[in-house]
């Protein structure tokens, strides 16, 4: 995975009013923490950091008032409604560091001919990866199963230099027969009225 490249500003003032400031100049609170540093609050331009997040796990390059830092974002507040960006924390990475990060999970394949239904019990697989080395994803093929067969996390393919940061027993896909739907009291009942 390639760096994506942001410039971000130290920010001196905390606090509510200061975050409404920063999002009305258009920026991005955030925080870097890591390798035992103290917390350091910064503020990143709004697009250019929604654009950089629309990668799932994406490695950036911060150039914090001319010094570079080697991040991965760990947790993303966005407002509720709109979906705008309000405060991102990010964890400083080094290359050659193992870092755990959630991998977004691709499904491939036709489940076997019938009413089967594909229950997804994780929509992302917990990895632990070399920080410069993250997967975009992983992907499973549940190319003729059926109902009652299952997917474990050991039975996942791990791109090169992954391993599993959950138990190779977890249940991450499961195909269940589809449930037909009972009539509803009185439906179906022809007795007459008189």
């Amino acid at each position: 995975m390639a760096e994506i490249k942001l410039e971000a500003k130290t920010r001196t003032d905390f606090g509510k009013g200061a975050a409404r400031r920063s999002r009305r100049e258009d920026m991005v609170p955030a925080v870097i923490y890591g390798h035992g540093d103290a917390p350091k609050h910064v503020a990143i331009h709004n697009h250019a950091l929604m654009m950089a997040l629309k990668t799932p796990n994406a490695l950036i390059r911060l150039d914090v008032d001319g010094d570079s830092e080697l991040v991965i974002p760990k947790a993303v507040q966005r407002e509720a409604i709109r979906g705008f960006l309000v405060h991102v924390d990010f964890l400083a990475v080094k290359k050659g560091e193992k870092v755990t990060v959630e991998v977004p999970i691709h499904i491939e394949g036709d489940l076997a001919p019938g009413a089967n239904l594909l229950e997804h019990l994780l929509n992302t697989l917990p990895l632990e990866a070399e920080a410069t080395h993250i997967p975009e994803s992983v992907t499973v093929s549940v190319a003729g199963l059926d109902a009652g067969d299952s997917v474990h996390a050991k039975d996942i393919t791990l791109p090169t230099g992954s391993t599993l940061a959950i138990d190779e027993e977890t249940v991450v896909l499961q195909v269940v027969a589809a449930q037909a739907e009972a009539p509803a009291a009185g439906e179906g009942d022809e007795s007459a009225e008189g």
